[in-house]
C-alpha cells in the first residue's frame, strides 16, 4: 500500500492530534471526574449533562460555536489577538481546544467510574498515615483507577481519529497544519479517486478496530465503562 506524501501528512497531523488532545484531556478531566464521583451537590446532574453533550450534539453545531468562540471577534480569539498571538481559529491549537471538548465525555465518564469504584477505606487509612491528598491520589487512587485511565486514553484517541464535522468547521482543511485523515478522504471521494479513498479509510478502520477491541477488553475484565 502506497500512500501520496499529503496522505502520509494528513496522517501524521491525525495522529499528533489524537495525543496531544489525548494527554492534555486526561489532565485537565481528572479533577471534574474526581469530583463528580465524590461530590453529592445537587448541580451534579447538570455538570454531567453538559460533559455528556457532545455525545448527542452534531458535531457542526459544536464546530461552529468554537468557530465564533476562537475567531478574531470571539471571546477567546479576542483575548489572544488582543495579546498579540492570533485568533485560534484554523489553527492546529485550536484543533486540539475543539478535539477536547468533543472528547470530553469519554474520558470523564471512564474516569468517573473508575474513581467511584474507589473504596474511602483505603483512603482514610493513607490519611490516618498523614499521607497528603497528592500522596494518596498517586499512591492508593491512581493504581486502583489504573484501568479506568486506559480505557479513557484509548476512547479519546479513537475518537479523535474519526473527527470530521467538527474539525472541518473549526480548523478548515489546510494540507499540513489542519488537514486530517478524515477530511483528506472526503477530499479524494469528491475528486472520484477511490483508490486513495479506500487505502486511508482502511487505516482508521484497522486502527479503530484494534483500539477498541482495547475497550472491550479492558471492559470485560474490569467492568469500566458501558459501550
Amino acid at each position: 500500500m502506497m500512500l501520496a506524501s499529503a496522505d502520509l501528512t494528513a496522517l501524521w497531523v491525525t495522529l499528533k492530534l489524537a495525543v496531544t488532545s489525548t494527554f492534555f484531556l486526561i489532565l485537565l478531566s481528572m479533577p471534574l471526574a474526581w469530583w463528580l464521583a465524590r461530590t453529592r451537590s445537587r448541580s451534579k446532574v447538570l455538570i454531567e449533562a453538559l460533559v455528556a453533550l457532545p455525545l448527542v450534539l452534531p458535531p457542526t453545531v459544536m464546530g461552529f460555536y468554537l468557530l465564533v468562540l476562537l475567531g478574531p471577534r470571539g471571546a477567546l480569539g479576542g483575548l489572544f489577538e488582543a495579546l498579540g498571538a492570533g485568533h485560534l481559529a484554523f489553527t492546529f491549537t485550536g484543533l486540539v481546544l475543539g478535539s477536547m471538548l468533543f472528547s470530553l465525555p469519554f474520558v470523564v465518564q471512564p474516569l468517573q467510574n473508575a474513581f467511584a469504584m474507589t473504596g474511602g477505606r483505603m483512603l482514610e487509612v493513607a490519611a490516618t498515615l498523614r499521607a497528603s491528598p497528592v500522596d494518596r491520589f498517586i499512591s492508593v487512587v491512581f493504581p486502583l483507577s489504573r484501568s479506568g485511565f486506559l480505557t479513557a486514553c484509548v476512547l479519546s484517541f479513537a475518537h479523535t481519529l474519526g473527527e470530521f464535522g467538527m474539525i472541518l468547521m473549526i480548523g478548515g482543511n489546510i494540507p499540513g497544519r489542519t488537514q486530517v485523515a478524515s477530511i483528506a478522504i472526503y477530499d479524494h471521494v469528491e475528486a472520484m479517486d477511490y483508490t486513495a479513498a479506500h487505502q486511508l479509510s482502511l487505516i482508521l478502520v484497522m486502527a479503530s478496530l484494534v483500539l477498541l477491541t482495547v475497550v472491550f477488553a479492558l471492559n470485560r475484565r474490569f467492568k469500566v465503562v458501558s459501550l
